[in-house]
């Protein structure tokens, strides 16, 4: 039985897919055209910068929210990417500045459909207080 998806939801799951898309592009222009490395082959540095977005690319394709939520994880690296170059390189500012807006549409468009997502397929963690209690009441049951 599928669910179907409400029209906020297909709104997140665009942006997720925009923004991770659009960040796998960018990197490869970037690197290839706009300002390759002078001392490293730019192909084998794409492909290097690309690969950890490679990995979470079938579940997002496929609109699997547990996926859309793990690949914000891997995310935090081309964040910190683009804020160490906004800081240190004044040369390719705008370019980081780029890869800052695109990992940050990517991010939110990740974590919004998971949530809602999830929601709409009756996906949830337990509350820590509801663990807490089992935990507590099992303990209390050995004794």
């Amino acid at each position: 039985m599928s669910v179907e998806m409400s029209p906020r939801t297909t709104l997140f799951r665009w942006l997720a897919l925009g923004g991770n898309l659009s960040l796998l592009g960018w990197i490869a222009l970037w690197q290839l055209e706009l300002s390759p490395h002078p001392h490293i082959n730019p192909v084998t540095l794409t492909v290097a910068w690309q690969i950890p977005l490679l990995l979470p690319l079938p579940g997002i394709l496929a609109g699997k929210p547990y996926t859309h939520a793990w690949a914000n994880f891997i995310l935090m690296f081309y964040f910190l990417h683009a804020f160490t170059i906004l800081y240190v390189d004044g040369g390719e500012r705008l370019l980081a500045a780029v890869e800052l807006l695109l990992t940050l549409a990517a991010f939110m468009g990740n974590i919004l459909y998971a949530r809602h997502r999830g929601k709409e397929l009756g996906l949830k963690l337990t509350k820590l207080s509801e663990v807490e209690k089992q935990e507590r009441a099992r303990f209390d049951n050995k004794q």
